[in-house]
């Protein structure tokens, strides 16, 4: 019985540095060709210093004018803080291992990367149902939007969905980084995201699948149900206008949006809601760039250049009028 019981002990004792066994992970990123990786280094800095300087732009504009301050603008700026904080979570550190021999990252850097990474994301997801909500009662209800949309309202939807954020992304982090890690520690991928770390876990991660699948059903379906089904009554209320003018005008107002949300939340449903199995590393981080870096790079231009607040608030700020242009 004793000598029974040390041998479970030492098994015990073996999975457990079996578990602990990996340090430190190896980002294989993109290319091993070093011109390669500096053609990649200068792209993707130009494309991330863009990125901070048009979404803290738009943040700036919200903040500092009085015109801006409504709840349309209020969930832009969360949305701009949400993109510049996502892509500041995995490019900087793609940007130092494109041009470096070192490409390590921590176990417990890992485990944080992936933790901010999927909370910014998860947020985004609900954000993106605020912003539709709000579009919603501004088109179908404009006599009541000021009482409906109030002040404690969007703050109540912005919190919301940052505690969804950080308790669900807990959830992925904690299912993920569960498993055993023994080796091989090489990541295909740039940053430690959930599908390409598990391809590394020495143990069945069919429990983790169905765990993906049912979070990502939860956390991107049903946003997106919200979505559609606050379109579905916007584009009913449109239909109703009579003058063409202004069915335009008011399909303007959600066109930003919904080129918005179909670039990020399509790539995040490919990549989260199908089984690991059939998961291709060349693929998953074309997907994770898209929903990731450009998506983000893109946002302050779709929203800038079909919103003429934003343009007048930025021709304010540089003291420059609308009719002198």
């Amino acid at each position: 019985m004793s000598s029974s019981f040390l041998r479970r002990k030492t098994m015990h004792s073996r999975d457990w540095r079996n578990h602990s066994s990996v340090t430190e992970f190896i980002l294989l990123g993109f290319s091993r060709n070093p011109r390669t990786n500096w053609v990649l280094f200068f792209l993707f800095i130009f494309i991330y210093l863009f990125t901070v300087l048009g979404n803290g732009l738009i943040v700036t504009l919200i903040r500092i004018d009085e015109h801006l301050h409504t709840p349309m603008y209020f969930f832009l700026s969360i949305l701009s803080l949400l993109d510049l904080s996502y892509a500041t979570t995995t490019v900087p550190q793609m940007l130092v291992h494109l041009v470096s021999k070192n490409k390590t990252i921590s176990y417990v850097g890992c485990v944080v990367q992936m933790y901010v990474f999927l909370t910014l994301g998860i947020t985004e997801t609900w954000i993106f149902a605020a912003m539709a909500y709000d579009r919603y009662v501004a088109i179908c209800y404009p006599l009541h939007y000021g009482v409906r949309m109030s002040h404690t309202l969007c703050v109540l939807l912005a919190v919301s969905s940052a505690l969804c954020g950080l308790i669900c992304a807990l959830v992925y982090t904690v299912f993920a980084m569960n498993l055993p890690y023994c080796g091989p520690n090489e990541i295909n991928h740039f940053f430690c995201e959930i599908p390409a770390v598990l391809k590394l876990a020495c143990a069945d991660t069919s429990v983790n699948d169905q765990v993906d699948f049912i979070l990502g059903f939860i956390l991107l379906l049903i946003p997106l149900s919200l979505i559609l089904a606050s379109y579905v009554r916007i584009f009913m209320a449109i239909l109703k206008i009579r003058s063409t003018q202004g069915q335009i005008k008011a399909f303007s107002t959600c066109a930003s949006h919904i080129t918005v949300v179909t670039m990020f939340c399509i790539p995040c449903m490919v990549m989260y809601m199908r089984p690991g199995s059939e998961a291709s590393p060349e693929d998953d981080k074309k997907l994770a760039l898209f929903y990731n870096v450009i998506s983000a790079f893109l946002n302050p231009i779709i929203y800038s250049l079909r919103n003429k607040d934003v343009k007048k608030a930025f021709l304010k700020l540089i003291g420059t009028s609308e009719d002198s242009q």
